[in-house]
């Protein structure tokens, strides 16, 4: 197995290195690409990865990371990369508007966490909100990020929901991660808007991500929670790889891809893959349900390829990162949560 990361700004480097599929759809891109909603957790890698891909294929187009950025912190991160900046509140129609044309988008914006007693924000935020852009950037190509668990559950014997699955899922987040979606498909019927939808569960990132926070609990000594006992997961770069390629495949109606790993993956058996490189008994509480939300990604992986980190090297990074004092976010992804209230 390779090295972990031995820093931020190596994790950073190694999760945007564009692989050869990314170049080559970078180099028949045409016109700027933009990453709304870029101050979250996956855009600045987004960005650095399509200017990375897009220096290796020599294109002419820019990467504009559009944001409220109200950190000034999180927005020097870009402008140190060469990346360009716009500040607009995306759910503001008159800043939408105000915003440049682009032929490429990647939409990312969004909330999910504290919205449990907050349906007015969810809705301004997953519904109205991408309803303006999809309005505004009618003529473009629009990469649309939404999220695994707009699926019913489904059992792991089943190898989780594809494309075509029902889509019944409990909560007012994920109803209106379904609200997201239909902004795009109304706008593909109004407009003949070309579009793609990501369905992504659970991306890793050293710094967070559901394999973090099980490797927390274990190295702690907390119990873990084992009511969702199963889960599917992919390396942020391998994600974000998947998400760029998803670009070339943006159609009228949208085209749906499920972005995760391969395998189901029991809780139970990652915390024990963690407790065994500590040397310690994992703490378990309550018994896991017979259903999760589960996603089968193989159509995505036959388009843009098997994810190219394994789940081994991820837990041995992660371990590794946390021995070393690395970086977190203190973001837990509530991956328990079966009753859609974050």
């Amino acid at each position: 197995m390779s090295i972990c990361p031995p820093n931020t700004h190596a994790l950073d480097e190694i999760i945007s290195r564009p692989c050869e599929e990314v170049v080559n759809t970078v180099q028949a891109v045409q016109g700027d690409v933009a990453v709304l909603g870029a101050g979250g957790k996956m855009g600045f890698h987004l960005c650095l990865t399509l200017q990375r891909a897009m220096e290796q294929a020599t294109t002419r187009g820019k990467v504009i990371a559009v944001s409220r950025f109200g950190n000034s912190q999180v927005r020097q991160r870009f402008v140190d990369a060469g990346i360009k900046t716009i500040c607009a509140d995306l759910s503001n129609a008159d800043a939408v508007s105000g915003l440049p044309d682009f032929e490429n988008v990647f939409f990312l914006a969004g909330v999910k966490f504290g919205t449990d007693s907050n349906a007015d924000l969810l809705d301004r935020m997953n519904v109205s909100m991408p309803r303006l852009i999809a309005n505004r950037f009618r003529r473009a190509a629009i990469v649309a990020l939404s999220s695994g668990c707009v699926y019913s559950f489904t059992t792991p014997e089943s190898g989780g929901s594809d494309e075509k699955s029902e889509t019944a899922p409990p909560g007012e987040y994920a109803q209106s991660c379904l609200g997201r979606e239909s902004a795009f498909s109304d706008a593909s019927d109004a407009f003949g808007l070309h579009s793609c939808l990501i369905r992504l569960n659970y991306s890793i990132d050293l710094r967070y991500g559901v394999l973090l926070d099980i490797a927390q609990k274990v190295r702690d000594r907390q119990p873990l929670d084992l009511t969702t006992g199963y889960v599917n997961i992919i390396w942020q770069g391998d994600a974000i790889s998947h998400i760029i390629q998803a670009l070339a495949h943006c159609t009228s109606p949208p085209a749906v891809f499920n972005i995760t790993g391969p395998a189901t993956l029991r809780v139970r058996d990652l915390a024990q893959m963690f407790a065994s490189h500590w040397g310690l008994e994992p703490v378990f509480e309550s018994t896991e349900s017979e259903t999760a939300w589960l996603s089968n990604a193989a159509r995505s992986h036959q388009l843009f390829g098997a994810p190219k980190i394994s789940v081994n090297q991820m837990i041995q990074w992660t371990a590794e990162w946390l021995d070393a004092g690395g970086e977190v976010l203190n973001r837990p992804t509530k991956f328990q949560v079966r009753d859609g209230r974050y």
